[in-house]
């Protein structure tokens, strides 16, 4: 447990430093075994927890060990490690561009950068959901399968993986195109990558038969931000 709780803590930092969580903000599970999982806890600075203040709990949210209450968002991170037995960790955080695309009511381009495609795949946009809240929980069930990020709309963005690493690379990599997006849109064109070559890369992302391509078509429950009246 000491190895992953520390590096849940150093996650934190690296979230913190990087401008994509603040404060209190911001949540990470990591599946310990198939029925146990280590959250961070509710309510306090996320820069500064160290390992002793992670929270074990059940697939049911039960608490199991910890001082301190688990996250609010729990419901999300469960929802996601039940339903993926393939994901072993999973980030919340608030990318301010990322974010900011889906509070503007844009969808994001994901297809633009050969690392996005590859790494991180197609990004839908789910239907905002109070945050701590089941009807969050149920809002992403039908994302879940075949994505690896989520932006949530006016909420922030969801990574996952199959270690903590790569839910941390995927949320790096989220906000680092989102910012190349930004600057495009702003001078004027943003271009997209041939459709062959998203192919070409589709094929070399790890666990590609979960992965739906933007060319086959919206996936199932995929939603558009409402265009601004």
């Amino acid at each position: 447990m000491s190895d992953a709780a520390g590096r849940m803590a150093e996650c934190c930092r690296r979230l913190a430093d990087l401008g994509l969580i603040a404060g209190a903000a911001g949540n990470i599970s990591v599946r310990l075994a198939e029925d146990r999982v280590l959250v961070t806890p509710s309510g306090l600075i996320k820069a500064d927890l160290g390992s002793e203040d992670m929270v074990e709990v059940d697939l049911a949210g039960e608490v199991i060990r910890g001082q301190h209450p688990p996250s609010g968002e729990l419901g999300l991170h469960l929802q996601i490690l039940r339903s993926r037995g393939d994901v072993t960790a999973v980030i919340h955080a608030h990318p301010p561009v990322a974010t900011g695309m889906s509070v503007a009511g844009q969808e994001f381009d994901w297809d633009v950068l050969p690392e996005m495609v590859f790494l991180v795949g197609r990004v839908p946009v789910v239907p905002y959901g109070a945050p701590g809240t089941r009807e969050l929980a149920k809002l992403i069930d039908p994302f879940i399968e075949g994505h690896d990020t989520l932006i949530l709309a006016n909420h922030g963005a969801v990574s996952m993986g199959a270690s903590l690493d790569e839910a941390q690379i995927r949320m790096e990599t989220l906000e680092h195109s989102a910012k190349i997006v930004f600057t495009a849109r702003l001078l004027g064109r943003v271009s997209h990558l041939s459709r062959d070559e998203v192919r070409r890369l589709e094929g070399l992302r790890p666990n590609r038969d979960r992965s739906r391509g933007l060319l086959d078509g919206p996936a199932p429950g995929h939603y558009k931000p409402p265009k601004e009246s």
